[in-house]
């Protein structure tokens, strides 16, 4: 079989730790192109890679031979990058949140539908070991009734991580569109989508921009979510965590309370009703400060979906719905209500 020819757009931090190793680890690939705007960037992944260097994705995107590509630029460029892509009949792997608005989002759905090509949003979260092991328990009746959940993703703040540092584009409204909520936030409505099997139906919240004083954006946000059962929790994203990265979620059922990377050995611990207590070690969640040697399984799937021509393991339409959540909060803050979406 002819190897996949792939290219990545945007060349930072993220595409440094994850798209550019992984799609260099599986077999089924080739590297052909990457482009970033900062040239002496792109030229040195372009060495690293031997693929070509682009300062223009236009003019990559115009390259017949490119078969996919993956968008790892800031988020208002998620959409156009995305369609201009699908358009020119590649298979797109966005990076989360996959856009700044629904219509976006719906636009970027639509691309993909008319072009007959994948798209698939970058929520690694759902392939982390303890998340789909709590998802099976939880679907297998063996928590029983679920009654609410807390989750948590909080960090120091993407100037440790991203390849501008402070002066990251994370902290510039006019390109990251919204702060912590789509860093992070993001990732827990679509893991808590994935894990309890629902949709999100109304949410409260308070965004603040309280630990930043370099951002536009929001740094810490708190938001309490109800699904269309009933199950009710809190969801905290936040970029001001000065210590040990957070990034645990606890759902409390009828039968046990599952604690879901909240243990620093056990990934899993379900506390039974009965007082038995069940510890998994199953592996941990990929940190920023892993180095990003972990394989996130999030290329590995696209690839997959590409090469078997199934539907993506998190759809245009699935990251849709875990950002219409974050956009919906985003309108709660402002103003003073609780949304129904």
């Amino acid at each position: 079989m002819n190897k996949l020819k792939v290219a990545v757009i945007g060349c930072g931090s993220i595409a440094k730790h994850r798209h550019l190793p992984e799609y260099a680890n599986n077999k089924d690939v080739e590297i052909v192109a990457v482009c970033d705007i900062v040239e002496e960037r792109v030229k040195e992944f372009a060495d690293q890679y031997q693929a070509t260097a682009y300062t223009s994705y236009q003019e990559l995107l115009a390259s017949p031979s490119i078969d996919a590509v993956s968008v790892c630029t800031p988020n208002y460029l998620h959409a156009p990058i995305s369609i201009a892509a699908l358009q020119a009949g590649k298979h797109v792997l966005c990076e989360k949140p996959m856009a700044t608005s629904r219509l976006d989002a719906e636009n970027m759905i639509k691309a993909a539908q008319e072009n007959n090509k994948k798209i698939m949003i970058a929520h690694n979260q759902r392939f982390v070991p303890s998340h789909q092991k709590a998802r099976q328990l939880i679907e297998n009746g063996e928590v029983g009734k679920i009654y609410s959940f807390r989750t948590a993703f909080g960090h120091g703040g993407p100037e440790g991580w991203s390849a501008d540092g402070a002066e990251s584009w994370f902290f510039k409204k006019e390109q990251a569109f919204i702060g912590a909520m789509g860093d992070l936030g993001v990732h827990k409505t679509d893991l808590l989508r994935f894990i309890l099997g629902e949709e999100f139906v109304e949410v409260g919240a308070f965004i603040e921009t309280s630990a930043k004083a370099n951002a536009d954006v929001d740094d810490t946000a708190v938001c309490v979510l109800k699904t269309e059962s009933g199950i009710v929790g809190t969801l905290a994203a936040s970029w001001s965590y000065v210590s040990k990265e957070d990034n645990s979620t606890i759902i409390y059922g009828e039968n046990a309370i599952l604690r879901l990377e909240d243990d620093p050995i056990n990934s899993l611990v379900v506390q039974y009703k009965s007082g038995e207590v069940v510890k998994y070690e199953l592996g941990g969640i990929q940190t920023n400060d892993s180095g990003g040697q972990t394989n996130t399984q999030v290329i590995d799937q696209f690839v997959n979906a590409i090469i078997q021509d199934v539907e993506p393991a998190v759809s245009g339409e699935e990251g849709m719905k875990s950002l219409q959540v974050v956009l919906s909060a985003l309108q709660s803050n402002e103003t003073k209500q609780i949304v129904s979406f």
